[in-house]
């Protein structure tokens, strides 16, 4: 009687336990403890909002790696339905610290480049305007000779139906 009493009062703590986690705010608590978990979000502030078991995260991570794993986390949370992502990106804080020195001629010499690029697809653009203008102009020229042949191979004498001669 002892075990089946036991083991009844498993079974019930089990549907708890599942029951509490399918709430939202058992969804919320199980999303923030697997943040905690994880080595690359724990470090993070991310809040964790659940209503009707959507859950939106907020807040703000140093790189696009560790919100990916913020929203993985949560969509692969029990009983969440939709993820809304609301994580910023802080890439000043990612950077912070460090000083990179870019060489005076690294920097002009990727100015000309992109200086040339932009020639480049202008020259592009206007040639590929060009080609389209002599197109539609032969298209035109093509009609009136068509609709110019059409024109004289229909002559009086071939629209005279009953053949009187006017």
């Amino acid at each position: 009687m002892l075990r089946k009493l036991a083991g009844f009062v498993a079974a019930a703590g089990m549907v708890v336990t599942v029951a509490c986690g399918q709430t939202d705010a058992g969804i919320t608590t199980n999303v923030k403890t697997k943040f905690a978990a994880d080595d690359m979000v724990k470090a993070y502030q991310v809040d964790v909002d659940t209503q009707n078991r959507v859950v939106t995260l907020t807040g703000s991570v140093e790189n696009t790696l560790a919100k990916e794993r913020a929203i993985m986390i949560a969509r692969d949370t029990e009983g969440v339905r939709d993820v809304i992502d609301q994580i910023q990106v802080s890439e000043a804080a990612a950077t912070s610290g460090i000083d990179i020195d870019v060489d005076d001629d690294v920097e002009a010499s990727a100015r000309r480049a992109g200086e040339a690029t932009k020639n480049t697809a202008e020259k592009v653009g206007d040639a590929t305007a060009d080609a389209a203008k002599k197109a539609g102009q032969a298209t035109v020229d093509g009609a009136k000779k068509v609709g110019g042949a059409v024109r004289d191979a229909v002559t009086d004498d071939d629209r005279d139906s009953d053949n009187d001669g006017h």
